[in-house]
């Protein structure tokens, strides 16, 4: 069995080049979250000409909505959306430097292939475990789209969250 490696956010082309599919991975430090319609919105910002709510380059998007917080939580279960919804909008955040994104299932051919050109990675979390995934979860600042609701784009502070890698920067994919 491969070693966990442990390994601190943002993420960095010289980072992803050293990780493989099936390496199990702890992720410490910063990513956002983002599904569908705030990936929706992002791109229609992009198309007329504003900027994206934050800072993309070597960046981690964890397709979550998470449950509501319960009190005394910093968030509620947190388990990962199925990532085909957000291919349509991949490329042009990976081309923008977006490095890493956790999800759960199969990406599209044009995505992987995005992936192998701009130097990224595709983490899986363990779906059925939102709860033990929402400890990994130290801090939650909210960033954008507020109306979306659970859906906003928020700025999680992590630590020791545990993904697998499914598809590398070469395009290997673990669900092959």
């Amino acid at each position: 069995m491969k070693d966990i490696k442990h390994i601190t956010l943002p993420l960095t082309a010289d980072v992803v080049r050293t990780l493989h599919i099936g390496d199990r991975i702890l992720l410490s430090g910063y990513l956002f979250t983002a599904r569908d319609a705030a990936h929706k919105r992002m791109i229609e910002g992009l198309d007329q000409g504003r900027e994206l709510p934050f800072d993309i380059t070597n960046q981690t998007i964890f397709y979550v909505g998470p449950s509501p917080a319960k009190p005394g939580q910093i968030i509620g279960s947190a388990g990962p959306t199925t990532s085909y919804r957000m291919d349509p909008y991949t490329e042009q955040l990976l081309e923008l430097g977006l490095k890493g994104m956790i999800g759960k299932g199969l990406r599209s051919q044009s995505v992987i292939d995005s992936i192998k050109k701009n130097t990224a990675i595709y983490f899986a979390a363990v779906g059925g475990a939102a709860a033990l995934i929402a400890k990994s979860i130290i801090s939650k600042e909210l960033i954008a789209y507020e109306d979306l609701g659970t859906e906003a784009i928020s700025k999680l502070e992590v630590k020791d969250f545990p993904v697998i890698v499914v598809i590398d920067c070469l395009g290997n994919c673990l669900y092959d």
